[in-house]
C-alpha cells in the first residue's frame, strides 16, 4: 500500500516498507534550499522511531539528482549572513548527513544525470550507490570559492574512492563520469536510464526482505567502525552479533534452513 507522508520542501512516499523520496522543481535540476536542507534533516531523523520503513531510496527526477545548494535561494542570502548565521547553516547541512548516517535504515541513491554539491553529498551518505551513464556527479565547493571539506566530505569520500582520487575532486570541483565512479566504487552499477528506478527498487525490496534489525545493526557498526582500531572492531562486532543471535529472526532462518524453506524475516 502506497502512501504520501507529509512533506513540504521535498515528495516522499512509503510502499511496502520502501521510502522513496526526491527534491522537486526538475526544471531547476532538483536543488536544494534552505526549507528542503531542514525539512529532509527533520525527517531522516525521524526514521530511526518508523517501524513501516526498512529501507530508503532517494531518487533523481526529471533526469537529474540534484544540482546541490540553490544559487538565488542558498548562496546568495549566504553573502550577507554574519559568522553566527554562516555556522548555523553549516551545521544543519552536517546535521542532514549525520541524520542520513544514524536513521538506522539502509539508503540507496539512484543517480541520474546531474548530481553536484549537496547533492554530491546526499549520494556519497547513502549506502549505496546506482547510476545512469548519464550520471556525472561533482563536489564543487571550490567553483564558489569554498573548501571542499563540506557536509563530511573530506572525511567520507576519501573512504569510498581513495585519498588521491578524493583530492583531485575536491581540489579541481570537477565532474566524476559515471564510468569513473563505477571503476573507482562510488557507484556499485550502472544501469539503463528507464531502468534506474526499477533497479533501485528492486535492490530496496531485497534489503527490506531481509532481517531489518541486522540491518539497522550493520548499518551502525559500518559508521563506528571508522573510529576503531581493528581489536576494538572486532570486539564490536562479538557484541553486535551476539545481539542479532538473540533475536527471532535468528531463530527462524534456523528453523526455515532445518525445514528446507526459505526465513521469512519480520525485523525483530
Amino acid at each position: 500500500m502506497m502512501h504520501s507522508t507529509k512533506t513540504k520542501h521535498f515528495h516522499a512516499e512509503v510502499e511496502d516498507g520502501i521510502a522513496t523520496v526526491w527534491l522537486e522543481r526538475p526544471e531547476r535540476k532538483n536543488p536544494l534550499t534552505f526549507d528542503s536542507y531542514a525539512e529532509l534533516r527533520d525527517w531522516f531523523g525521524e526514521l530511526k522511531h518508523t517501524d513501516d520503513v526498512k529501507a530508503v531510496i532517494f531518487a533523481s527526477n526529471g533526469g537529474n539528482f540534484s544540482s546541490g545548494g540553490d544559487v538565488h535561494d542558498i548562496i546568495g542570502p549566504l553573502t550577507k549572513m554574519d559568522m553566527k548565521g554562516l555556522l548555523a547553516f553549516t551545521r544543519m547541512t552536517g546535521d542532514l548527513v549525520k541524520a542520513m548516517i544514524h536513521c538506522g535504515k539502509p539508503i540507496i541513491a539512484a543517480v541520474d544525470g546531474i548530481c553536484v554539491g549537496a547533492g554530491a553529498i546526499i549520494a556519497m551518505a547513502s549506502d549505496m550507490r546506482l547510476a545512469t551513464h548519464a550520471a556525472k556527479t561533482a563536489f564543487l565547493f571550490t567553483r564558489v570559492g569554498l573548501a571542499g571539506c563540506d557536509m563530511g566530505a573530506c572525511a567520507m569520500l576519501p573512504r569510498i574512492i581513495g585519498q588521491a582520487r578524493a583530492a583531485e575532486l575536491l581540489y579541481t570541483g570537477r565532474s566524476m563520469s559515471a564510468e569513473e565512479g563505477l571503476s573507482w566504487g562510488f557507484f556499485s552499477r550502472l544501469v539503463e536510464a528507464g531502468k534506474l528506478r526499477d533497479e533501485a527498487l528492486a535492490l530496496a525490496r531485497q534489503v527490506a526482505a531481509g532481517p531489518n534489525f541486522a540491518h539497522m545493526m550493520t548499518k551502525t557498526m559500518l559508521n563506528q567502525e571508522w573510529n576503531m582500531g581493528l581489536d576494538q572492531a572486532i570486539e564490536a562486532e562479538a557484541q553486535a552479533q551476539a545481539i542479532c543471535m538473540q533475536t527471532a529472526d535468528f531463530a527462524r532462518a534456523y528453523e526455515a534452513f532445518v525445514a528446507k524453506g526459505k526465513p521469512v524475516f519480520e525485523g525483530n
